[in-house]
């Protein structure tokens, strides 16, 4: 029997924090990574509006021991010249 790939947790925090239950077997770090651009990605893709409210947004992926491995952080910045009425 091979070993069992670690598994990663994508957790979310955009305001409220959303915690991944699941997590993801991935062979190494470097493909969480990977995996968490993607994730990222789709969200900036399935609700864009989430990265206008003030607040930034940003996913947390941690091992199997709840350690922080690292994060993405997206956040948005009006231009001033956005702002002319």
């Amino acid at each position: 029997m091979g070993k069992a790939m670690p598994r990663y947790f994508f957790h979310t925090v955009d305001g409220g924090r959303d915690f991944d239950q699941e997590g993801t077997e991935l062979p190494n770090d470097a493909a969480a990574r990977k995996a968490a651009i993607r994730f990222a990605g789709a969200v900036m893709h399935d609700e864009p509006d989430v990265l206008w409210d003030g607040r930034d947004y940003r996913v947390e992926v941690t091992n199997e021991t709840g350690a922080l491995l690292f994060t993405i952080v997206m956040l948005s910045i009006d231009a001033p010249a956005s702002n002319r009425a």
